[in-house]
């Protein structure tokens, strides 16, 4: 499991990250993608922050972030929403320094329903939000992934992406779960409009009966089309599992190991 273990990085909260999991990852040697959402930047200290990343630095692992999202809407219509959203992306920003992300994933937060008859306005201030913070990724060496979730299909993250078509340090995170629960439109027309751009993947799966997060290869997602894409499109993204269980995360190694997956990769 060693070889797939040192070319992945695994979900793990920040909270579960002190409560329990550091030394684990510390001892296995996991590349964590730290989640820090609204109820870690409220309940730790700067200092708390400061000296987990300390700690995780000196390992030598790889580290990304996944920005907070609860309530969060960077295309809000209403700018005071907006300004709240910026304002707690700020704070995720703000602990950079001490981790040395490679990645930070952020919702794009596109709804269909919800922005129904609004999505030019949904556009226009993503595009605002979204130019704010590129200036900032590319000070503290990092890249925006903008991640899929509730979209249908791809046409409103492919014209934000492509907005920022002049800039190395955002991206794309293509989630298969997402996809496989949500999307109404073809991997192949997923892959024609945003394959370029993707940064990072998300590996989980799902029968598309609901965000399950089960181990890859536990449900319907075509996980062997999307690995023979990433080998033929050149360099490979940021590669990232999101269990929800620790023995899921197991099992999902295992499975990629079963499948082959990263010799697809390497061939």
């Amino acid at each position: 499991m060693r070889d797939i273990l040192d070319k992945v990085q695994v979900n793990m909260p920040f909270r579960m990250l002190v409560d329990r999991y550091l030394p684990l990852v510390i001892q296995k040697r996991i590349n964590p993608e730290i989640g820090i959402d609204c109820f870690a930047l409220d309940g730790y200290t700067r200092d708390d922050f400061r000296n987990v990343g300390g700690k995780l630095i000196d390992t030598g692992l790889t580290i990304t972030f996944h920005a907070p999202f609860f309530d969060l809407r960077p295309g809000a219509l209403d700018r005071r929403i907006r300004q709240v959203t910026v304002d707690r992306l700020k704070q995720l920003f703000d602990l950079v320094p001490y981790y040395r992300p490679e990645m930070i994933v952020c919702h794009a937060s596109f709804d269909s329903v919800y922005y129904v008859a609004n999505e030019d306005l949904w556009l226009e201030n993503s595009i605002d939000t979204w130019s704010q913070f590129i200036p900032l990724a590319e000070e503290l060496n990092t890249v925006i992934a903008l991640e899929n979730v509730y979209e249908c299909d791809p046409c409103m993250l492919s014209k934000l992406i492509r907005s920022f078509d002049d800039s190395d340090h955002i991206r794309v995170c293509f989630d298969t779960g997402h996809f496989n629960t949500f999307s109404k439109s073809s991997l192949g027309e997923w892959l024609d409009e945003i394959g370029s751009f993707i940064g990072e993947i998300h590996l989980h799966d799902n029968a598309g009966d609901g965000d399950k997060h089960a181990p890859v290869g536990n449900g319907t997602f075509p996980f062997h089309k999307l690995f023979r894409y990433l080998k033929d499109r050149g360099p490979h993204p940021v590669i990232t599992l999101e269990p929800h269980t620790e023995d899921h995360m197991w099992e999902s190694i295992n499975n990629i190991k079963t499948l082959g997956l990263f010799e697809l990769l390497d061939k």
